[in-house]
């Protein structure tokens, strides 16, 4: 338990270090966080992946390609880390209405579909993902099924 703490400290005060030195907010952290650790969960974190999580940034939050890859790389090292995915979504459950969370879970599906696949491991994490920012199972498999249309993956 003491270590779930320490943890959880830790990355709040890492993330409060990059919102400083770049002027990111903790939630776009977070988020770029989450989708960087969806892209590691299956051990690989390839260039699909990662320019499938630079697209989604840059839709999302509308930053130039330097800014979109300052905020992956800062959310890499922040991964590395955090042992844990508390920390990132909390902030996200605490900010963001019940459509901005899906939206979230669809982010992490085309992650994780950048490949062309969802692995176990990949799968687990966006569940774990879903519940602790309180989106339902349905909302997750609906958001997954939408993914796989507009990606156009035979699943």
């Amino acid at each position: 338990m003491f270590r779930q703490i320490k943890d959880a400290l830790f990355v709040n005060n890492k993330m409060d270090e990059k919102q400083e030195k770049n002027n990111y907010d903790e939630v776009e952290i977070s988020i770029a966080a989450l989708l960087v650790e969806a892209a590691c969960s299956d051990g690989v974190f390839d260039d699909e992946e990662r320019k499938s999580i630079r697209a989604i940034l840059g839709s999302y939050y509308k930053l130039s390609e330097e800014k979109i890859e300052s905020l992956i790389l800062e959310a890499e090292e922040i991964v590395q880390d955090s042992a844990q995915i508390y920390g990132f979504t909390k902030l996200v459950k605490d900010t963001y209405e019940n459509d901005r969370r899906i939206e979230l879970i669809e982010m992490l599906w085309e992650v994780v579909f950048a490949d062309g696949k969802a692995d176990a491991f990949e799968q687990n994490l966006i569940q774990r993902v879903a519940g602790l920012i309180f989106v339902s199972d349905k909302d997750r498999g609906l958001a997954r099924k939408r993914v796989i249309d507009r990606l156009g993956i035979n699943a």
